[in-house]
């Protein structure tokens, strides 16, 4: 038996890295998986790489209308939704000197606003019982140059997190943050200013990390699928950090 049989699972911005990776997994472990992403190719490349029990949806958590027409499929398949893992988000380098109002904006809008909107369209269709995960970081709670804004999206994450468990608790909704550390999938790559520079950079970041190596995606989604099964049944305002010590030494 799966540790998610006869689950209905969401996750968003899932069409490559640790999103996938996820996605990957908890149809493995038996559940039904519905996807998304905003690009409608990478979406469907995502979809025929996971094969059966997967639907994928285009949408952009940003737009309210795309979260809508997002939760309106999950209602239509009538299972109710088991797991909510909000992982779409994004963030650049810049410095306080250098950054700009949109760029501001543009990062809390897509991991703040848009996880905010995404929790709360879901409660409708949220089984009573069921498991929240956010995508936070261990940048949150660190003091890192040039990402400010990035690490200030994560820690509100981390205080709404706190919140919803609690107003939550009623309908036995576990709310949880997984934290990742340095991983390798291609947006941290695309966080160099040129492809030329990738893999320094993430040289760079494996030097930050106590283990001495950058996370693989697969090992978020270990941690991930801990708190989507019966197996964190008592962790609900939590924070893990799969960060090989980045955060903690």
């Amino acid at each position: 038996m799966g540790q998610l049989d006869n689950k209905t699972a969401l996750i968003t911005g899932a069409t490559s890295g640790i999103g996938l990776a996820t996605a990957r997994r908890f149809v493995d472990e038996g559940a039904h998986v519905f996807i998304t992403g905003r690009r409608q190719s990478e979406l469907d490349s995502a979809v025929a790489a996971l094969g059966e029990n997967v639907t994928g949806i285009r949408g952009d958590v940003t737009d309210l209308d795309d979260l809508d027409r997002v939760f309106a499929a999950v209602t239509a398949r009538g299972q109710g939704l088991d797991v909510l893992y909000v992982n779409a988000g994004g963030g650049a380098f810049a410095t306080l000197e250098e950054l700009t109002p949109e760029d501001f904006d543009a990062t809390f809008g897509v991991n703040v606003r848009g996880t905010v909107f995404t929790v709360q369209k879901a409660l409708p269709v949220l089984a009573d019982g069921a498991s929240v995960i956010i995508a936070g970081s261990a940048a949150a709670s660190k003091g890192n140059p040039a990402f400010g804004v990035y690490a200030a999206t994560k820690a509100a994450l981390r205080s709404f997190t706190r919140t919803w468990a609690a107003e939550l608790a009623g309908r036995k909704i576990r709310v949880n943050v997984v934290a990742a550390g340095a991983t390798n999938t291609p947006g941290l790559a695309g966080l160099a200013p040129d492809p030329s520079q990738a893999e320094g950079l993430l040289a760079m970041l494996a030097g930050t990390v106590p283990l001495g190596r950058l996370g693989h995606p697969d090992e978020v989604a270990n941690a991930v699928l801990f708190l989507a099964s019966d197996q964190a049944s008592f962790v609900t305002g939590t924070e893990l950090f799969a960060d090989g010590g980045q955060a903690q030494l």
